[in-house]
């Protein structure tokens, strides 16, 4: 009778070594800093610990902030390999808890817009505008930050947004920004940017099909409520 065979279980001393408290415990219990150190996988503990330090000096001093770091200012802190190696592993667990998608998210309501951004956007403590870049079959091309501002607003400008659509191509594109009161309700301001960015992409070919206001757990589309024409 064939017996089945199990990898032999690493067994390493606790210790201080992140290695090894993950290696016995799992990562559930690790803090942040060695979670940090592992995906920075320094040669020695110091320099792991130099740039754990780094990171968590900035402003992206907890794992919500860090899902909304950009790679510029994570390289500024610690080194554009590190910052794309912390990125990729923040990608990582973001498509794990998505479960499986197909490879291009598809954007058929403002629901899917609210399920692919509210993940990090939620939780992020100034307003970021964010521009999502649409092909043909409303597939997300590429999703970009085009402006971040204070507490209540940031300023956007066409010239800014239609830059990403024009340079990646667009078909269309979908506008959301994040409202860190955690209320999704529209400003003035909100409708007047939604109004300049509509008729700027009817000017250039590039129509906007919806502006969505991210709150903590909601949203509201200004599509929906009938302020982007159809």
């Amino acid at each position: 009778m064939t017996q089945s065979r199990r990898s032999p279980k690493l067994a390493l001393p606790l210790g201080d070594d992140p290695l090894a408290r993950l290696a016995t415990l799992g990562p559930v219990p690790l803090a942040l800093w060695e979670l940090i150190e592992l995906v920075l996988g320094a040669r020695d503990a110091t320099g792991r610990a130099r740039a754990a330090s780094s990171v968590l000096a900035t402003d992206y001093s907890s794992a919500q902030a860090l899902a909304a770091a950009t790679f510029e200012d994570l390289a500024a802190a610690i080194g554009p390999r590190r910052a794309g190696a912390l990125l990729a592993a923040i990608e990582l667990g973001r498509r794990a808890q998505a479960g499986p998608s197909v490879k291009r998210p598809a954007i058929r309501s403002a629901a899917d817009v609210h399920q692919l951004l509210s993940w990090d956007m939620r939780h992020l403590d100034r307003e970021h505008f964010r521009v999502l870049l649409l092909n043909t079959r409303n597939q997300v091309l590429r999703v970009a930050t085009v402006s971040v501002g204070g507490l209540s607003s940031a300023q956007v400008h066409p010239r800014e947004v239609f830059k990403e659509a024009i340079r990646h191509g667009a078909a269309a594109i979908i506008v959301v920004h994040n409202h860190p009161s955690g209320d999704p309700t529209p400003s003035q301001d909100d409708k007047q940017i939604t109004d300049q960015l509509s008729a700027a992409g009817t000017l250039i070919g590039i129509p906007v099909l919806d502006h969505i206001v991210i709150g903590d757990g909601q949203y509201t589309s200004l599509r929906e409520l009938g302020h982007l024409s159809r």
